[in-house]
């Protein structure tokens, strides 16, 4: 007579595909700020904008019909997505590229660093979303650990820098609404159609804004790496990212995916470290080890929470 072992339980893993998926999403993100700044050399600010974001969405139109097809949405929802495409890229990609015109580096991306908070208190505030402790504390961590990134570069917040500081504070702002407001869309729209409807919506705005740039603009300075540039930043870091960004909004909710983003500062210091010689400081070695941490009480935290 046989016997049968008990059954054991497999381990926990530390990282789903979910995590992962928004790790490399936070490396294609944090890489991209040296691409496009090489790339600016070349292009006009809004004529490499309008280039990018025209390709990017009839890129993914054309994914979301080889996908999916052609399929009928009800009314109200496409009206959402459609306010959401003009909140979350036409006026996001302009008040960005604006306010960064305007302001300097350090100030974008230490403004940049309320946009979990406001994301997370604006999902708590519609009641799409409950702010859970292990969140809470995960994200406090790692907004921490983001300002020390950021911060270590040295923030300018005087007036002549006021017009840009309050672009880019807007463009946070517009971010957080649109990642909340895909939570709320509704069941049965799929990551690809919220992303792919939103992006077409927006691109029109886009592209005329930079339309007068593109027309104007000298191609014979845009060498080969220019234009391999511009369709990489367009192909990758928006239709392949923010695919994989609303499916992890949808799967894990606002306040987890967003919580990845406080990493992209530290992957944008190490690549200019690598690329331009740039060596982090004490302070943004200690706020990568805080994000990370933040990230990963949050993950197990979580996990345990929805096991009990």
């Amino acid at each position: 007579m046989s016997t049968s072992s008990p059954a054991v339980a497999a381990p926990a893993r530390l990282l789903s595909a979910s995590d992962m998926a928004m790790i490399a999403v936070v490396v294609v993100w944090g890489t991209n700020y040296t691409l496009v700044k090489d790339a600016l050399e070349a292009f006009p600010a809004r004529a490499f904008m309008s280039l990018r974001f025209g390709l990017a969405a009839l890129a993914m139109g054309l994914v979301l019909l080889a996908v999916e097809g052609h399929k009928p949405m009800p009314w109200k929802a496409f009206l959402r997505l459609t306010a959401l495409g003009f909140v979350g890229n036409t006026l996001y990609q302009l008040c960005f590229i604006e306010g960064l015109a305007r302001t300097t580096a350090a100030n974008s991306g230490m403004l940049t660093a309320v946009s979990p908070v406001v994301t997370a208190a604006l999902g708590a505030a519609l009641g799409i979303e409950k702010l859970r402790r292990p969140v809470v504390a995960g994200l406090s961590l790692a907004v921490v650990g983001m300002l020390l990134v950021v911060g270590a570069r040295g923030p300018n917040l005087g007036a002549a820098t006021w017009t840009g500081d309050a672009l880019i504070v807007c463009s946070s702002l517009c971010w957080a609404i649109y990642t909340v407001g895909t939570r709320a869309v509704g069941e049965g729209v799929s990551a690809l159609r919220v992303t792919a409807i939103t992006m077409l919506t927006g691109a029109p705005g886009v592209v005329l804004a930079g339309a007068s740039q593109v027309i104007t603009m000298d191609a014979s300075r845009v060498g080969a790496a220019g234009w391999v540039a511009l369709v990489y930043s367009a192909l990758v870091p928006l239709v392949l990212a923010y695919f994989v960004w609303f499916r992890s909004v949808q799967q894990v909710g606002t306040n987890r995916t967003t919580l990845y983003g406080t990493g992209i500062p530290v992957v944008a210091a190490l690549t200019a470290w690598a690329v331009r010689g740039e060596r982090p400081t004490l302070f943004q070695i200690f706020g990568a080890a805080l994000i990370l941490t933040g990230v990963l009480i949050s993950r197990r935290k979580d996990t345990a929470i929805t096991k009990a």
